[in-house]
């Protein structure tokens, strides 16, 4: 009688140590699940990637890596006061940086149309007048929306629809 003592008393202490364990266990995952919570600094809905570095500066100045073709990586600095921006190349087998090419934007936000292709943008104002036009006839009462309506063809020739 003695030995069935000493072994539902063993039995019960195993099982007190593995409900102890699971405790802890469960308090160590809670207390690392608040810190991955407090640690983001935007919502929880909006949180960036791991790898999306946000653009960092200061008075005017920023600077963002990226890449610049398939294996070369890249410091892009851009001063906003003086409109200039320039770009280094990162060259690992010597880690110093190179620049690769600077350039001051201080006029081009002036420019309207510019080495650009279709559409231009003549053509742009006329698809948006035909679709503000479709639109006010039929918020108007005027017509109601139909499927024989001629749709307005917003695509660009050369992509695919």
């Amino acid at each position: 009688m003695e030995a069935e003592r000493k072994t539902g008393a063993a039995a019960v202490a195993v099982g007190q140590q593995r409900q102890t364990v699971l405790w802890i266990i469960a308090v160590l995952l809670a207390i690392i699940a608040t810190a991955l919570i407090m640690r983001a600094t935007e919502p929880l809905v909006v949180q960036r990637a791991y790898g999306d570095i946000p653009m960092a500066g200061a008075r005017g100045v920023f600077a963002f890596t990226g890449q610049l073709d398939k294996n070369h990586y890249g410091l892009f600095m851009m001063d906003v006061d003086s409109g200039n921006i320039w770009c280094y190349e990162y060259l690992p087998s010597t880690r110093k940086l190179k620049l690769v090419a600077a350039r001051s934007f201080m006029y081009d936000r002036y420019l309207e149309d510019y080495a650009c292709e279709e559409p231009t943008i003549e053509m742009v104002k006329c698809m948006l007048d035909d679709q503000r036009r479709i639109q006010e006839r039929i918020n108007g009462g005027v017509i109601a929306p139909d499927e024989d309506e001629e749709a307005l063809d917003t695509n660009t020739p050369g992509f695919p629809p």
